[in-house]
């Protein structure tokens, strides 16, 4: 039986015994996590719109697609155009879902769900007092090239990244 240990802002630590499939018990803790939506903005002159953000767990910035915490009833897709506009300052006239996938299923549950986001209108960036993130555009053939050269470490942002490219030169976007 798991116990909580911690409620945070953002997650929820349990720890304790459990069965498993195969009969047998033993301990472990969980992180539960409400989930998270991303998404790839894309504009029409096939640049993709990251964020440079600070990132303490990862001591210092990391680019990454822009991306939030699910509020609670919220709808994944709600929650990346809210981001989009939120951290990048466009609001998403198209989300396409790309996949969604977990992050660190050995001991969290956590899901992020991840979109394709075209027909971009630029507004403004509404960060929270929390958020220290600089808007980067470039081609997303550069972007890629990011992904090889280690430059974009993320790992939801460099799947988002793939797929979304994979995704776009199928239709002939870039």
């Amino acid at each position: 039986m798991l116990k909580e240990i911690y409620r945070g802002k953002a997650i929820h630590l349990f720890s304790g015994e459990v069965k498993l499939p195969n009969g047998k018990t033993t301990e472990l803790d969980l992180i539960r996590h409400p989930g998270a939506s991303a998404v790839v903005p894309l504009k029409a002159d096939g640049h993709v719109v990251l964020v440079h953000q600070y990132r303490h767990a990862a001591d210092g910035y990391l680019y990454e697609i822009p991306a939030g915490k699910l509020s609670p009833g919220e709808a994944p897709e709600v929650c990346a155009a809210r981001e989009a506009e939120e951290e990048v300052g466009y609001q998403v006239g198209n989300l396409q879902k790309l996949t969604a996938v977990f992050t660190v299923p050995g001991f969290c549950d956590e899901v992020i769900h991840i979109y394709l986001g075209t027909e971009l209108t630029r507004t403004a960036q509404a960060l929270d007092e929390d958020e220290i993130i600089e808007i980067v555009e470039m081609p997303f053939d550069t972007a890629m090239s990011k992904i090889t050269d280690q430059t974009i470490r993320d790992a939801k942002s460099i799947v988002g990244l793939q797929l979304a490219y994979a995704e776009a030169r199928r239709h002939n976007i870039i």
